[in-house]
């Protein structure tokens, strides 16, 4: 496709899309992201002149066209929409009919030019409700290190429907300078004994089913509209499980 303009609904803490040559904005509504992004920016804007054109602004998905004064949006909209990352799920479900989820996705497709594409993913839902477990927790698609020590999988449900998906991650922090003796101690299959850093995020189970009607509630039941398995054409095998699902979808023209 010929991609030239696109739009990130949420800072990533890489910057393939820029470094791709793509014009890239960016939006966020953490202050931790942003302060990350224009960190980045600051580090390559003189070395690469990609990074000094970047624009990176505060933005809400349910409320994305009112951030003008810190992006400002390309006249005829983008050529790509991007929240990858599993960010999506992030955000809650309060109403409990999914309006919010419907109204996000609404202003994305409001962002794209005619013959746009939105790209969006979400993990395996579907396997972690069935088994209550992720498919493949040593995944290296978005979580690129090494120091993930365990992630703890937490299913609620709330009248037989999965309502919250809670991941408990430990992060071994040793030699890491950030380790003091209130952190707790964890064992390595190899016998190491390591400080580990815990923390917990919880999402909105959006299983393929559900995620698809989503969608095409918005773009259209006969939008083109391809599902990846980890950012790949199809799966290496049959009994290939996913970590994540991947959507791109099109604005009609």
């Amino acid at each position: 496709r010929s991609l030239r303009r696109a739009r990130e609904a949420v800072v990533s803490t890489q910057s393939t899309g820029v470094e791709a040559g793509f014009t890239v904005k960016s939006v966020d509504a953490s202050d931790k992201m942003l302060k990350y992004a224009h960190k980045l920016r600051w580090q390559r804007h003189s070395s690469d002149k990609a990074f000094e054109n970047w624009e990176i602004g505060e933005g809400d998905w349910l409320d994305l066209e009112n951030c003008e004064d810190s992006i400002h949006h390309p006249d005829g909209g983008y050529d790509c929409v991007i929240c990858i990352g599993n960010s999506f799920a992030h955000l809650p479900d309060f109403l409990g009919d999914q309006s919010m989820h419907k109204r996000a996705i609404s202003n994305f497709h409001k962002m794209l030019k005619p013959g746009g594409i939105l790209i969006i993913d979400h993990r395996n839902y579907d396997h972690i409700i069935k088994f209550g477990k992720l498919p493949n927790s040593s995944s290296k698609l978005y979580y690129q290190g090494d120091r993930i020590h365990r992630i703890k999988t937490s299913v609620l449900t709330v009248d037989g429907e999965c309502t919250m998906i809670t991941l408990d991650y430990e992060i071994d922090i040793s030699g890491t300078g950030l380790a003091d003796a209130t952190d707790p101690m964890r064992e390595k299959p190899d016998g190491t004994v390591v400080s580990i850093s815990q923390f917990r995020l919880s999402y909105y189970p959006h299983t393929l089913a559900k995620f698809n009607a989503l969608l095409e509630g918005v773009f259209g039941e006969d939008a083109d509209h391809k599902v990846l398995p980890d950012f790949m054409e199809s799966k290496p095998s049959e009994d290939y499980v996913p970590s994540y699902l991947v959507h791109i979808i099109k604005r009609k023209e």
